[in-house]
C-alpha cells in the first residue's frame, strides 16, 4: 500500500512561497538591495501578509540562511574513517554534485553571504563548521599516515572539493551559456560527478 503524504498547511505553503521568492531576490539584489515589498510581489502575496509570517527583513534572510545550511549540512555527505579513503571521497565529491546542480540557489545565496563578510554567519563558521573540517581532516590525515593515499594537505583537500563542486552552482549561468544548454541535465550530472572524483582520487594516489 502507497502511504499518501499528507498535503502541506496554508502556513507552510506560504512560508515556502515567501523563501522561494526571498532567494531569488537576495540572489539578484543582495541583502542590502533586496526589499520585503519586492520578496512580497514575487511571491504573488500582499506585503502584510509576509509581514505575518516574518517581522522584517532579516528574519526572511535568516529564515533563508537557514534553510540553506539545513540543505547543505543534509547534502554535505560524510566521511567516515571506516570507508576508506577512496569510497569516502567518492561519497563526499557525488553528493556535494548532486546538491549543486539540484539546489543551485542555496549555494549561490551561501556564498554571497560569505563574500559580503559572513555578518549572519560568523558563529556558524566559527563553531560548526570549523569543527567539521578539522574532524574530517584528522580522517584524511590517519589514512596519510597509514599510507593509504599520498601525503596532501586534508584541508586544501576540502577546500578542493567545495570549490570544484559549488563552481557549477555558482556559476550556471556562465556555464549553461558556453556549454549552449538552457540547464543541466542527468548527463551532466554524472560526467561532472566522475570526472571530478577520477581527477581527485588520482591526484590523492588512489586509483
Amino acid at each position: 500500500m502507497i502511504k499518501k503524504t499528507k498535503p502541506k498547511k496554508i502556513r507552510e505553503v506560504s512560508v515556502d512561497k515567501i523563501l522561494s521568492a526571498a532567494q531569488d531576490e537576495f540572489i539578484l539584489q543582495g541583502y542590502k538591495g533586496a526589499t520585503v515589498q519586492a520578496i512580497a510581489d514575487s511571491a504573488g502575496m500582499p506585503k502584510a501578509n509576509v509581514l505575518y509570517y516574518f517581522k522584517n527583513k532579516e528574519n526572511i534572510y535568516h529564515a533563508v540562511l537557514e534553510q540553506t545550511l539545513n540543505m547543505w549540512d543534509e547534502g554535505i555527505g560524510d566521511i567516515l574513517l571506516e570507508d576508506g579513503p577512496k569510497l569516502a571521497i567518492e561519497k563526499f565529491v557525488k553528493a556535494k554534485v548532486i546538491m549543486s546542480f539540484t539546489n543551485p540557489k542555496a549555494s549561490k545565496i551561501y556564498a554571497m553571504e560569505i563574500i559580503q563578510g559572513a555578518q549572519h554567519l560568523q558563529e556558524f563558521t566559527r563553531s560548526y563548521l570549523h569543527q567539521w573540517v578539522q574532524s574530517k581532516a584528522e580522517i584524511f590525515q590517519c589514512w596519510i599516515d597509514k599510507g593509504q593515499m599520498q601525503p596532501i594537505d586534508p584541508v586544501s583537500l576540502i577546500f578542493l572539493i567545495w570549490s570544484s563542486t559549488q563552481h557549477y552552482a555558482d556559476f550556471d549561468n556562465q556555464i549553461l551559456t558556453i556549454k549552449n544548454q538552457t540547464d543541466y541535465t542527468e548527463n551532466d550530472i554524472t560526467q561532472v560527478t566522475d570526472f571530478l572524483t577520477n581527477f581527485i582520487l588520482r591526484g590523492c594516489g588512489l586509483k
